[in-house]
């Protein structure tokens, strides 16, 4: 296992992204919501098979929150970058309620709901910023 497993799970998600980003805003919701569903079924899979909550090593919750961070980015790689360092950061540092969902709630959707908050929180600062720059 890689250092940082959280770090390269969401650089797997930029060229998902890639392939999403012409998508209209529904599609891309609709796309990322199954993605989301799909991955509170996986990771409680996982979690169970290797009793371990939230095993680092499992990622697919790092690719939802990028894709969530992402809705409606404005165009260009610098806007990918920026959405990538906003969504580590929260996933990193968990601020309320993120820290208290990662600590709370359990099974496969507890594991995505902190990186969907994480991914929200990203998404509403990158909004800001594209609207003010």
């Amino acid at each position: 296992m890689p250092k940082a497993p959280g770090t390269w799970g969401t650089l797997v998600a930029i060229p998902l992204y890639a392939l999403m980003a012409d998508l209209t805003l529904w599609p891309y919701l609709a796309v990322t919501l199954l993605l989301c569903l799909v991955g509170i079924w996986l990771c409680h899979v996982t979690a169970a098979d290797l009793k371990v909550h939230d095993h680092p090593g499992i990622v697919w919750d790092e690719i939802v929150g990028y894709l969530i961070t992402m809705i409606a980015a404005p165009e260009g790689w610098l806007w990918w970058l920026v959405g990538f360092v906003l969504f580590r950061f929260f996933d990193i540092l968990k601020p309320w309620p993120i820290k208290v969902v990662d600590r709370d709630v359990g099974g496969g959707f507890g594991i995505m709901l902190d990186d969907v908050l994480a991914g929200l929180m990203a998404l509403a600062c990158l909004q800001a910023l594209a609207y003010f720059v």
